[in-house]
Formats: structure tokens, sequence, C-alpha cells
């Protein structure tokens, strides 16, 4: 953000202290509570980070499921204070902000909008601050993801790549954004005309076989090709490299393990119940897969349809993602949620509507809670419960995307300053 801004200085401040204060608070309750603040996943990494130390693999720790970047990263965690990776994500967390500001300035926002996008949405979000706060690392993967737009739309193609291809390796969701940025820069090497209905070239437009055949030949242009090269090779080293380092375990449990996950553990996603009553069947591996079609057919969809606003398409794709994935926890709302601020300038509705799309998407997860407590506090089965809930809860959020799609304008002077640059 702008230095010198006193709006934006304020709310960088005050969620800065905001968040200090949570790591502190997490301080006192970890040592005076029987439940703790911190993320259960913090002490993983830490340990995970402590055997790097020792010369021996992350992953003998049971249940990391990551990359060993982070564990490198969370060396401090040892050397230092168990508190560092916290505050790292902190950090994150707040350079997160700075580049969705630095991206709606970009976008033609006025500066006052753009603060107040980026702190409604996400510096003073509880959501975020209690994520990072906790010792989550998703603030890092928000950050790349977050970046990686800010260059697309720049121009500045090969940062781009860079930041995409670390942001895949950090977590698997962000391969989602693969087809939407090729689209996006094959438009924007056309010219501005959209890869679906007009194009560079007309010929063979009213086949669907030469249609796709005209739609793969024009993304095969120097922007997208130096895009795919680049985050390909980033994302081929780090691969190699922690391959040659750890094996085979480092392939089974930070990419393997994420596209084959079946948690049967209580969660938000509608898929939770089905998975855990075939945990034991012989058709539970390939109901695992199905639960990736819906996914991908709206994806594909959403894709086609929005590409040329890349921020707004990957915000949709990410809220789709999440809530349709047949594993979905709290955290994962801070995927979309980063993504956010970007968007809130196109979404064209009343004050009164979107409070109330806020309560209802709140709603909806008081009403998981409340069974998933008594099952896990409790002791009682109430699984059935809970899976209502949270087809409820995918109800509440599919409305929620349509409204927002409904309301949906893009800013004219959003396509001008970009098709300027």
């Amino acid at each position: 953000m702008a230095v010198g801004r006193p709006g934006v200085g304020a709310a960088l401040g005050a969620a800065l202290l905001a968040r200090l204060g949570l790591v502190l608070y997490g301080l006192h309750q970890d040592g005076a509570m029987r439940v703790r603040y911190t993320d259960v996943d913090y002490r993983v990494f830490t340990d995970a980070a402590r055997l790097v130390t020792e010369g021996r693999s992350p992953y003998r720790r049971a249940t990391y499921r990551y990359t060993p970047l982070l564990a490198w990263l969370l060396t401090p965690n040892v050397y230092l204070a168990e508190v560092f990776g916290k505050l790292l994500f902190v950090a994150g967390d707040l350079a997160a902000a700075v580049v969705a500001y630095r991206a709606l300035r970009r976008r033609g926002a006025a500066a006052g909008q753009a603060c107040g996008c980026c702190a409604a949405a996400w510096l003073l979000n509880p959501l975020p601050m209690a994520v990072s706060s906790r010792g989550n690392a998703e603030a890092l993967v928000a950050l790349l993801v977050l970046a990686t737009l800010y260059f697309v739309e720049g121009g500045s193609i090969g940062k781009a790549a860079v930041c995409y291809g670390l942001a895949v390796h950090m977590k698997i969701y962000p391969l989602t954004y693969a087809l939407p940025i090729a689209l996006h820069l094959q438009s924007k090497w056309c010219g501005g005309e959209g890869a679906v209905d007009t194009g560079c070239d007309k010929k063979a437009k009213f086949t669907f076989v030469g249609y796709l055949w005209q739609l793969f030949v024009k993304m095969l242009n120097r922007d997208v090709l130096l895009f795919g090269t680049v985050a390909g090779s980033v994302l081929a080293a780090l691969t190699v490299a922690f391959y040659h380092l750890y094996g085979w375990d480092f392939l089974e449990h930070a990419y393997l393990y994420h596209l084959t996950r079946r948690d049967i553990r209580h969660n938000f996603s509608p898929y939770f119940y089905m998975l855990y009553l075939t945990a034991e069947s012989k058709w539970s591996f390939a109901l695992g897969l199905a639960a990736f079609l819906p996914q991908l057919l709206l994806l594909l969809v959403v894709s086609i349809a929005f590409y040329r606003d890349l921020a707004f398409c990957c915000f949709l794709h990410t809220a789709i993602f999440v809530s349709f994935n047949k594993v979905c926890t709290s955290q994962y709302f801070v995927w979309y949620l980063c993504l956010l601020p970007l968007v809130m300038p196109s979404i064209k509705m009343s004050w009164c509507r979107g409070v109330l799309l806020l309560f209802l998407w709140f709603i909806g997860q008081g009403l998981w809670l409340t069974p998933a407590y008594f099952l896990e506090f409790k002791g009682y089965s109430t699984f059935l419960l809970i899976w209502l809930a949270g087809l409820l809860f995918l109800f509440i959020n599919s409305f929620i995307i349509v409204q927002i799609i409904s309301h949906y304008q893009k800013e004219a002077q959003v396509a001008k300053k970009l098709k300027q640059q």
C-alpha cells in the first residue's frame, strides 16, 4: 500500500496490532486452558522443522502433508523461538493485503475504495486474523496467488509464472487457475477480443470441433507458452530437488495424498457422510474420484464465461472448488476470501443484500457447528445432522455465488486500465 496515506496506514496498523494481540493471547490460552488456541497443524509444522534441523526427513512426522519448503522456512521455530512461524504467517497475511491494494489501484479503484475493500474483506476480517495467528500457513499461499494475478494483469508474465509455480507447489488448488490464466493471456494477445466469441481468426467457428481446435491453437501464443514454461520449470525444479532429498515420501504426502484424500471425519463437505459410510467399501476410492466431476464441470463453465476479468474468474473458481470439495474446513474459506477485495468494486448490490448474504453465510456455519460440537465434545452421534447442515451450507454458498454473479458488472474503467498496460 502506498506510503503516506493515513487511511491505509491506519488499516495496516490496526490489522497488525489485532493479529499480534491474538498471537499473544494464544500463548496465554495454550498455557492456561485445556483447549489450545494454536492450530494443531502448527505443532506438526514445528516438529517437521525440528526433523529438518536434525538432517532427517520432515515426513517422519506423522500427518505432515506439506512441502518440505514449509518445514525449512520454519526452522527458526527451533533455532530462535516457536512463535516465529506465527509471525511469519502474520507478515504474509499483511503482505497479501498490500498486493490486493495495489492490484485494486491498478484496476482503477480510488485509494479510499481500495483501502476500504482490503480492510473490510481481509485486514479486519476475523477469519484471516484467526487463521494466521493460530499458526496456519494459508496466508503464504494467498500472497502467492494474489501476486500471480497482480503480475499477470501488469504484463509481467515471468514474475507471475514464478509465483504461480510456487503457489501450486505449496497447495494443489491453484492448479485450477491454469485454464482461466491461459484464456486471459491469449485474449490479451488477440488484442482484447474474446477467445470464445470473436477471437483473432473466425475460421471453423460454426463447428464444435473446429471451435475447440481454434481455441487450442490461439492459446499457443508467446505469453501462454512463456507462462507455462516458467511455471512448469519452477514446479518441476522444486519437485525434482525434494524428490532427490526425500524420495517417494515427498510425492506421496505433498501431492498424491491431496488428490486421493478421503477424509471421513466430520467437515463442511456435502460428501463427508457418503465417504464415511463407504469407507470400507470397494467403491470408496471411485466415489472419491467421482466427487471431482461436479467441480470440473463448473470450473470449466466459469473459465469460459469470465476469463476476461481474471480476478473475478479465480474468485468464482475458488469459491466453487471449496464449496463442492470432498473435504472442506474453515481454513479453506481463506482461499477465496483473499480474492474478495479484488472483486468487490465489480459487485453492484445494496448494503442490505450484502449484509443478508453475510448473515446467511454465518448462519450456515453456526447450524453446522452445533451438531459438530455435540459429536466432538459430548460424544453424541450427530453424523446425520452434520451432513444435513453441510447440505444446507452448500445451498447457501451456491445461492451466494449466484447472487454475486447476477450482480457482477465489470467496470469499464478496469477494462480500460488493463488494456492500456
